[in-house]
C-alpha cells in the first residue's frame, strides 16, 4: 500500500473522525459539538486534515493542502459558533451546515484514496476520474443535501419551539 508513518497515523485519527461523526449523526441527526462524539469529530478532524498538510503525492503544496485548510475552517468556525454563540439559534444553522459540509469534503480524498489503493494489488479505482469514485462522490453529494435539508427542518423546529 506504501503509507508512510504519517500516512498510517493520518489515516488511523481520520478513522476515528468517521465513526464519530457517523455515532454522533445517528444519535442527533446531527454532528453535536456538545457531545463526545462532536468533540472527537473536531479534534480529529483537526489533527487529520492538519497531517495531511505534511503528506504529498505529487510532493510540494498542492491543491489538496488547500482543501484540507478548508475543511480546518469549516470546523474552527462551526466550533467558534458553537462556544461564543449558544444563545442565537440562527447560527445552529451555520454550524450544523458547516460541521456536515467538512463532513462530506472529507470524503473526497478518503474515496479516492481508498479507491485507488483497495484492495493490495487490484484496487477498485484506476485514478481520480475513475467512474467507481464519481459515482460513489455522487452518493455521498445526495446523502450530503438530503442530509442538510433534514437538519435543517429540524433546527427550525427547534428554534420555533425555543421562541414560544
Amino acid at each position: 500500500m506504501g503509507l508512510s508513518n504519517l500516512g498510517i497515523f493520518h489515516t488511523l485519527i481520520g478513522i476515528i473522525a468517521i465513526v464519530a461523526a457517523i455515532i454522533s449523526y445517528r444519535r442527533f441527526g446531527k454532528i453535536n459539538l456538545a457531545h463526545s462524539t462532536g468533540k472527537i469529530y473536531f479534534y480529529t478532524t483537526i489533527i487529520t486534515s492538519s497531517s495531511s498538510l505534511g503528506i504529498s503525492k505529487l510532493g510540494g503544496f498542492n491543491p489538496g493542502h488547500i482543501f484540507a485548510l478548508f475543511i480546518v475552517f469549516l470546523v474552527l468556525a462551526a466550533y467558534y459558533l458553537h462556544a461564543k454563540k449558544k444563545g442565537n439559534n440562527r447560527f445552529r444553522f451555520i454550524e450544523n451546515f458547516s460541521l456536515s459540509f467538512s463532513f462530506f469534503l472529507s470524503w473526497l480524498p478518503t474515496v479516492n484514496e481508498t479507491f485507488t489503493r483497495v484492495p493490495v494489488g487490484n484496487p477498485l479505482a484506476n485514478g481520480p476520474t475513475d467512474p467507481t469514485i464519481g459515482i460513489t462522490i455522487l452518493v455521498f453529494l445526495v446523502l450530503f443535501i438530503v442530509g442538510s435539508v433534514f437538519q435543517y427542518r429540524q433546527q427550525r423546529k427547534i428554534n420555533k419551539a425555543a421562541r414560544n
